[in-house]
């Protein structure tokens, strides 16, 4: 860690006075691939959080199951790890958004908290809203341990202060837990790069934030990761989130040789050790993201502009499909276990009829909720944002 800081601190005099600050950050000349491959990532990931939904909450993937088994078990089993891509994807945009150089230093904390809620709150509450309509429809036609009961007044406030989690309270959504989580990492990111910053500050220590990244992504890796107590906590997640913040530092072309290595060797050394203690495979996958984020940055490919346009326009209705593809499969399951044969080939259809409705409610979603709550919010939060940056969510 001392040596980390020595080179960060070195490469950080040497480079601040000519970079812009946080607010008015330029991307370099790779960013339109590098945007488009973590839009591809999110695409992907968010559709094997949908499959992994349908297959492990039925019950039309239980008709299935007998003539699938291998499919809807991995669909099941190992298609959730595809949350891993979020929490490293989240990192690396937290970094850029917060600590682009990866200097210390949030002037205001809870503005920068309040913006954060004020995107992520309004369109999950809306999601919410429809689960518990679907819940109440579907009730009608199935019983089954997928349909959530009523939700008090106290569950619901806890899941729009996103303490539902932390309280014990049961999630209304399938992913619910996720935006929770989020925000506290988010948190978490913030309140130690605001306080890091009033060190370095007095003590021109800018390598301090990196440092301790470094070490709390460490500690989670090898102690919080490991106890699922844990699991309605940040730390429980930082191994994978700081994974992605330590990549957007080590993307960066205008950083020294050294720097960068000893920034790789951060992400590597972490997280293999973790995984010779432990070997998980979500932390496994982690490590792949992170890697591949800092190798597709600093080098680059070619991508056509149709696809890539292409991409993009899936990957920013990505999180709209997360928020609102439970409640959509609920009441799909719940039609077809009412109304159609309990055969496989039509309950196979029916899992394909609630992917694809899920990916068209999603886009519904995000051009009649997400963009115009996104505009609200930056009113209320004093910040003009223009449509792409509206889309820019965890």
């Amino acid at each position: 860690m001392f040596i980390i800081g020595i080179f960060f601190n070195m490469d950080v005099i040497m480079s601040v006075s000519p970079q812009p600050p946080s607010s008015s950050y330029v991307p370099d000349r790779n960013s339109n691939f590098q945007f488009g491959f973590i839009d591809l990532l999110k695409v992907v990931a968010a559709q094997l959080i949908v499959l992994h939904h349908l297959a492990f909450y039925g019950p039309m993937a239980d008709y299935v199951r007998p003539v699938a088994p291998t499919l809807i078990g991995w669909l099941d089993t190992y298609a959730r790890i595809a949350v891993q891509v979020f929490l490293v994807v989240g990192g690396f945009l937290a970094a850029k958004s917060l600590s682009p150089q990866g200097n210390s230093g949030v002037a205001d904390p809870l503005r920068v908290l309040w913006r954060r809620y004020m995107k992520l709150v309004p369109p999950f509450l809306v999601a919410t809203a429809l689960a518990v309509g679907a819940s109440a429809w579907a009730a009608m036609w199935m019983s089954h341990y997928s349909i959530s009961a009523m939700p008090t007044a106290l569950q619901l406030a806890a899941h729009a202060l996103l303490l539902h989690t932390v309280l014990g309270y049961e999630s209304i959504s399938a992913g619910a837990w996720y935006i929770a989580i989020d925000f506290q990492l988010y948190a978490l990111l913030t309140m130690l790069l605001w306080f890091t910053g009033s060190i370095a500050s007095r003590r021109s220590a800018p390598w301090l934030a990196p440092v301790l990244v470094v070490i709390g992504m460490t500690a989670s890796l090898l102690y919080f990761n490991r106890d699922a107590a844990w699991d309605a906590w940040a730390p429980y997640f930082f191994g994978s989130y700081g994974l992605g913040i330590i990549a957007w530092w080590a993307r960066d072309l205008s950083r020294r040789p050294a720097v960068v290595a000893l920034l790789l060797v951060a992400i590597v050394l972490p997280a293999v050790c973790a995984l010779a203690v432990d070997f998980r495979t979500r932390i496994a996958v982690a490590l792949i993201v992170a890697c591949a984020l800092v190798l597709v940055s600093r080098r680059g490919m070619l991508m056509s502009r149709q696809r890539l346009s292409w991409i993009r326009a899936f990957g920013r209705i990505s999180y709209s499909i997360f928020l609102v593809h439970f409640p959509v499969c609920l009441v799909i399951n719940a039609a077809f276990a009412r109304f159609v044969p309990p055969q496989p080939l039509f309950q196979a259809i029916g899992m394909l009829l609630a992917w694809a409705a899920s990916l068209a409610a999603g886009a519904l979603f995000y051009r009649w909720v997400e963009i115009p709550l996104s505009r609200l919010a930056a009113r209320a939060s004093g910040q003009r944002m223009t449509l792409p940056a509206a889309a820019a969510t965890a």
